[in-house]
Formats: structure tokens, C-alpha cells, sequence
């Protein structure tokens, strides 16, 4: 009897793997593809946590959750799809705990929550400052320990391929793919496959996201004819720090047990004071009442404007007034970090500003996380799960500690749709990449170039604060950068450098298309010539 191909799973973090081993647990083969090593994902870098009501019966506390998710979602969230996830997060929190997920506990052994802004309560679990490596870490050791599961390191998936080449809506049957020290590139054969590549970070600088973040899944999509939507909503992180070896993220925790964002006159006013308490004091008051634990979206256009108006480069993160013992213990992987630039929790201020953090659009997809047409019908075998889909989840803005907990239900949700439908068989045979003719890319310069001048042009155009103009050139730009990538692309053999260069200036052109169409500001999004929604997210 013929034996129906693997399903292979394009990315390796927590949405990806766990999807994965749910698969492989009910008996499908599979095979997960990923760019770098198995740990080189967003989900390894997540610091703050998962939020989650773990007890259903606590019905005050769940709706508190949907309401808050709905409030950051500044109107646009689908409210069925946040109730759902919320009331499946005990039963995924579950799952992550018998794979051996250490959560942080008390004293006492209950699990230890701590409150993210927009949240109106503690519901965030957490292991210490590095939630998403410990997650990692449990899944990674889950995987390398089933035999149903082959993982593909170093190796890029280059496009989709569709069972009828001029009809998407037949399905997908299939991959091409190019591991890193090959210039040949496979054809390989999927009875389902499952994106699950994370959002398009790196198309900003600075940026919280890994190298790996280069929008492939959402590129790749839209070449096989996915619907793509939202992807006007970027969210930036509202406090980074340049590190010698990467921007890296502060964790919103730390505003949660108390820091405060300041400028330079906040601070000297503050400590001139003599007052304990350096929030009044807080030039995030002037947009929310809040302050500094206002949403996202909010607090990085406050610091921005900030920024803007004083020509200084950061703000100052200040935590001079708690316990450093404490915190150095709450955050050891942050004060790792801080210590390399001679800069202490609880003593100095940290000089903080935003960074592209989170792509909150993606590829459309249903309640099963399958990706959807423009139609909104489901393209047979495709789907969509992690940051890289959009599910009506997180609306116009992400509630701070949704995504690995979305990423998880829809992973769940996916293998399930897949476990209980009859796997496509496939066909005897699928097209092989067309090679013929095609010259090795000979000035990767060019490439490096053109990435940081993509780079450039989204930073200074299609920021946190946008206009008409600005988003008009970077159109302009973009169609001069798609016209260089296409042609080399028509010329040359594919490298890592090429196919990420394509892909990322693919979706930079969604992201403008879609910034280009808002007639509103909301959310993430805000464009200086717009009128505000009535609807913004909560301040």
C-alpha cells in the first residue's frame, strides 16, 4: 500500500515543534525544516512570558483576559477566536508542563504570575527572564527523542509547490528546499505542510527579532496564493537596549515590578524630588494614564515622539527605587546582559527605545489554521500557525504575552485538523527546481547592500510614526528593490542571501500596501495625516 509522504513543518519554534510532536504522538510522519539550528528562533529569544487563566472555572479572571485582549486589539480583534484561545490556555499549559516546561513557582509551589502592561492583573507565567528558551529547551528534547520526527537543519525552504501549478485552490503537495553548503536545490514531497516561520523583523533596524525573522512563510504564502492581511500592524517593543552582540529586549515584566520610563528632565526632576516613587514623574502620563504600563503601541509612539522632539537617541528605563537583590533575581538573564555595559539593575538607569518586535498580520487562516484564499476558502494541505498567521486574535495590537500562547492552542489545533482528515497520498511524481542556465550569484555585496538600504527605507518611511508621503517613496523604492531582486533572481542560481532578499522585500511590499490602504488610526498603526479611530487601544 502506498504510504501518504510526511508532513512537513517549516520552522522550529514553539508553534512548529509542538505541532510537530502532537503530530508524530498520533502517528503521522514528519519533517521539520528550519533555517539555522533547531533553537535559532523567536520563540528561544522571548523573555516575558505566556499568559494564561489556567483554572476554567475561574470565569471572573477569563473574561478579564478576553477584555483585555480585546481592549489592545483597539476594536478589530475576532472576539470568538480570543474566547477561544483564552479558555484553552489551562489545557495547553498543561501540555507544556508534562513536557517538562519549568515554569517559575512560589515558595509554596503554585506557579508564579507577574503582570505585563495592558494587563489588568498577574496571569503571566513565566521562567525567570527566559521563558521562551526554557519552553524551547522542553520541546527541542521532546523532538530529538521521537522517531517520527527527521529535523533538517541549515536548510531553507525556497518555495511552495502547488498540486495544479495555475490553480492554488488545488492544494499544496510539496516543497523545494536548499540546505545551506549544497547549490542544489531538492524537490521534496508533503502530504501537508505546516508554516510556521515567525514574522518579518528583520525588514526593520533596530530590531528584537532573530536573523532568522526575514518573512519567508508570509512571502512564500503569497507567491502560492494565500490571502495575507494586516500587515499594516508592526509592533514595536517599546524598550531595547543596543548590546555589542544584538538589540536586545527588556522585558515588559520588568515594568510590571515597577520600573519606570523617564527622559531626561523626568529623571532629574525625580531625584531633585526626593520622592520614592519616580512614575509621577513619567513623560508616558502626558498619552495614558498608565504611564509606563500602558499597551505597546502607546507607550513605543510616546517614546518615540520622545525621541523625536529632543533629538536624543533613548529614553531611561529607571529601577533605582526597587530592591536590586530582587530583581537581579527575577531577571538574571537581562542583568547578564546589562553587565556587559557596566550598568546594574536597581542602580542605574538603562537607556531604553523601540524596536521592531512582532509582525501581528499574516497569513489568514481559519479556527483549524488552515491558510485561506482571498475567497476565504481553505487551500487544501497549507497551513498557518505562529506569529507568520493571523488569526483575528490579536486585532490591531498584540496583548503583551498572547503569542506564545496563541501559537501553542493553534498548533494543537492544527494537528488535530490534520490527525483526523485522511492524508493526501500525493503524486508519483513533482516538478524539479528549474536549474538550467542559471549563474552563481557572483557579488553578494550587491545583496548586503540592497538588504540594508530595505533596511533603511522601512525604518526611516515605515516606522512607528508614518505619513502619505513617506509611505508613497518607500513604494517607490520598493518597486525599484523588487525590479534588482527579480532580475537577479530570473539570472542566478538561489542562495540563503537571495531567497531571504526576495522574500523580505515581498512582504515589505505587503506591509506598505497595506499601511498605504489604512483610512484610520489604530492600533499599531498611526499615520500623522489620519484622523485616530475610536477605537485605539486602551491607553
Amino acid at each position: 500500500m502506498y504510504e501518504a509522504p510526511p508532513v512537513a513543518v517549516v520552522g522550529s519554534g514553539i508553534a512548529g515543534l509542538f505541532c510537530a510532536l502532537r503530530l508524530a504522538e498520533g502517528g503521522r510522519k514528519v519533517q521539520i525544516f528550519t533555517k539555522r539550528r533547531t533553537q535559532d528562533s523567536s520563540t528561544n529569544w522571548a523573555q516575558g512570558g505566556i499568559a494564561a487563566i489556567l483554572d476554567k472555572t475561574a470565569k471572573e479572571a477569563i473574561e478579564a483576559h478576553v477584555q483585555d485582549t480585546l481592549a489592545a486589539g483597539a476594536g478589530t480583534c475576532d472576539e470568538t477566536v480570543v474566547r477561544a484561545v483564552v479558555s484553552e490556555a489551562g489545557d495547553r499549559i498543561r501540555d507544556l508542563l508534562e513536557l517538562g516546561v519549568n515554569f517559575q513557582r512560589d515558595e509554596d509551589g503554585t506557579l508564579h504570575r507577574v503582570r505585563e502592561g495592558g494587563h489588568s492583573s498577574s496571569r503571566i507565567l513565566h521562567a525567570k527572564d527566559a521563558t521562551g528558551r526554557e519552553i524551547e529547551r522542553s520541546l527541542i528534547d521532546a523532538v530529538s527523542h521521537h522517531a517520527g520526527i527527521t529535523v533538517h537543519s541549515d536548510t531553507i525552504v525556497v518555495d511552495l509547490i502547488r498540486r495544479n501549478h495555475s490553480n492554488p485552490t488545488a492544494g499544496v503537495e510539496g516543497l523545494w528546499v536548499q540546505h545551506e553548503n549544497d547549490v542544489e536545490v531538492r524537490t521534496v514531497s508533503a502530504s501537508a505542510v505546516v508554516l510556521a516561520t515567525g514574522g518579518a523583523g528583520q525588514l526593520w533596524a533596530p530590531t528584537t527579532n532573530p536573523p532568522v525573522s526575514t518573512g519567508d512563510g508570509l512571502a512564500m504564502a503569497a507567491r502560492f496564493g494565500a490571502h495575507v492581511k494586516d500587515m499594516a500592524f508592526v509592533q514595536f517593543h517599546p524598550t531595547s537596549i543596543e548590546h555589542p552582540s544584538r538589540t536586545f529586549l527588556i522585558t515588559e515584566a520588568l515594568r510590571g515590578e515597577g520600573a519606570v520610563l523617564l527622559d531626561d528632565e523626568g529623571l532629574a526632576k525625580w531625584r531633585m524630588s526626593g520622592d520614592e516613587d519616580p512614575a509621577p514623574y513619567s513623560f508616558t502620563l502626558k498619552t495614558s494614564p498608565k504611564g509606563s504600563m500602558g499597551t505597546r503601541d502607546v507607550v513605543a509612539r510616546a517614546i518615540d515622539a520622545n525621541l523625536k522632539r529632543s533629538g536624543r537617541n533613548a529614553v531611561w528605563l529607571v529601577t533605582e527605587h526597587l530592591d536590586a537583590e530582587r530583581l537581579t533575581d527575577r531577571f538574571p538573564n537581562i542583568q547578564r546582559m546589562l553587565s556587559d555595559l557596566d550598568l546594574r539593575l536597581g542602580m542605574d538607569p538603562i537607556p531604553v527605545r523601540p524596536a521592531a518586535h512582532y509582525t501581528v498580520g499574516g497569513v489568514a487562516v481559519n479556527a483549524h489554521g488552515q491558510a485561506l484564499d482571498d475567497a476565504n476558502r481553505p487551500l487544501p494541505g497549507l497551513y498557518a500557525i505562529g506569529e507568520v498567521a493571523c488569526t483575528g486574535m490579536h486585532g490591531a495590537n498584540r496583548l503583551a504575552s498572547n503569542s506564545l500562547l496563541e501559537a501553542v492552542v493553534y498548533a494543537q489545533r492544527t494537528a488535530a485538523h490534520l490527525l483526523d482528515s485522511e492524508p493526501y497520498l500525493g503524486s508519483s511524481k513533482l516538478p524539479a527546481w528549474r536549474a538550467d542556465g542559471l549563474l552563481p550569484v557572483e557579488e553578494h555585496g550587491a545583496l548586503a547592500h540592497d538588504l540594508n538600504s530595505l533596511r533603511e527605507t522601512m525604518g526611516r518611511e515605515v516606522g512607528i510614526m508614518r505619513r502619505n508621503a513617506r509611505l508613497a517613496r518607500a513604494q517607490r523604492r520598493l518597486d525599484l528593490f523588487a525590479e534588482e531582486v527579480d532580475n537577479t533572481w530570473l539570472r542566478c542560481r538561489p542562495t540563503k542571501d537571495l531567497i531571504e532578499l526576495r522574500n523580505m522585500v515581498q512582504v515589505a511590499m505587503l506591509v506598505v500596501k497595506d499601511a498605504s490602504a489604512q483610512q484610520e488610526n489604530r492600533g499599531l498603526h498611526y499615520n500623522a495625516d489620519l484622523t485616530d479611530a475610536g477605537h485605539e487601544s486602551t491607553p
